[in-house]
């Protein structure tokens, strides 16, 4: 219990890059990772990573950017390196989210992620449907 009080106080003062930058550099790792897979278990894993882009899709529509180049442009500066480019909602555009202190606290991040991530697994877990009239 103590350990976890510990961790969970480390947590709630942690922040992170916001504007998208995490779950850009996250769906960019699981697609890497998918391709080490084979089968079922690298179309779950890719499925799971286009999930992450989601997120900065939306944020990019919201802020009046076209989604699909701007989750590209992400991708791409992502692939070369620059993990906390994020969509910058005040310049309208793709920016250094760090140098502008667009951050998010980690714990969001984190419980939004397990969050998803449960309610995934108890619906595929799901294996007959009752109608019920």
């Amino acid at each position: 219990v103590r350990l976890f009080s510990t961790v969970n106080q480390q947590n709630q003062k942690a922040l992170i890059a916001g504007g998208g930058a995490p779950e850009i550099e996250l769906a960019l790792r699981l697609t890497e990772y998918s391709r080490t897979l084979s089968g079922m278990e690298s179309y779950c894993v890719r499925a799971f990573a286009d999930s992450m882009e989601v997120i900065p899709s939306t944020l990019a529509e919201n802020a009046g950017l076209n989604p699909i180049s701007t989750v590209t442009e992400l991708r791409n500066r992502h692939a070369q390196g620059e993990k906390t480019t994020g969509i910058n909602v005040r310049k309208g555009g793709i920016s250094n989210i760090l140098e502008e202190m667009v951050v998010q606290p980690l714990l969001v991040s984190v419980s939004a992620l397990t969050l998803a991530t449960e309610t995934v697994r108890s619906i595929l877990k799901i294996d007959d449907v009752v109608n019920t009239r």
